[in-house]
């Protein structure tokens, strides 16, 4: 996600790969006819989220039970990029700068928070991602939504999947995009690759999150948990 105005910097609390973890439980992987934009299309068209609801992994998450400081998140939204290339389909995703104030390094889509003169969150994602990967919005036939994902940082964020037509040139935005790279989507989206980290924080409480690793990427945190909703939404009788 685009940087903040903010000046204060992230203090990393813990290292993410180094902390405790399980493998999720034994699930069905997708067959390959699911992952074709129509098909993901079609299962998106078919999710009803409930107004006021986020989704966080396995459950959904009611913001009236949320703390009060936390019941109004500043409204984001990413694309999740899928390019299709001769070997199959495969997801965009981005390693922001090592010198942003926040999440610096982290693997995340394209996308940021939402301007007043963005018409939704899909005009929020195509903007983000034209500035962050120079991604045109004509380059992009948007195949629906996911429910809103709520970050402990207070963000309320909506990942829009989108199939990237083409071959299309991107170049990455100096100051927050370190990298540009490519996953592919059967790999991001089997549960075998999944693991569910626990790490204990300074103030006793814990913190439960998921990560996937590629090649030389360690998928973690918003990222990892907005591609494990997106499998949950295509699974058969989900």
């Amino acid at each position: 996600m685009a940087e903040t105005s903010e000046t204060s910097r992230d203090v990393q609390i813990f290292d993410p790969q180094a902390q405790p973890w399980a493998p999720i439980p034994r699930e069905t992987r997708l067959p390959a006819e699911l992952l074709t934009g129509d098909a993901i299309q079609a299962r998106l068209d078919q999710l009803r989220p409930v107004p006021g609801s986020v989704l966080g992994g396995d459950s959904g998450l009611s913001l009236r039970a949320l703390p009060a400081a936390m019941r109004q998140p500043v409204q984001a939204a990413v694309l999740m990029p899928i390019v299709m290339r001769g070997d199959g389909a495969g997801m965009l995703l981005t390693q922001r700068s090592a010198n942003l104030s926040h999440h610096a390094g982290q693997i995340s889509f394209p996308g940021g928070r939402a301007e007043h003169t963005d018409n939704g969150p899909v005009a929020t994602a195509l903007r983000e991602s034209h500035e962050e990967i120079g991604l045109k919005p004509e380059q992009v036939r948007v195949l629906g939504a996911l429910p809103q994902y709520l970050t402990v940082t207070g963000f309320a964020v909506t990942p829009i999947a989108a199939w990237v037509e083409g071959n299309p040139a991107l170049t990455p935005a100096e100051r927050e995009v370190a990298e540009i790279f490519e996953a592919p989507l059967e790999y991001l989206l089997d549960p075998a690759n999944y693991r569910i980290h626990s790490a204990q924080l300074p103030d006793g409480a814990n913190r439960s999150y998921y990560s996937v690793s590629w090649d030389k990427y360690f998928i973690w945190g918003a990222t990892a948990a907005m591609l494990r909703n997106l499998y949950l939404a295509l699974r058969p009788g989900t």
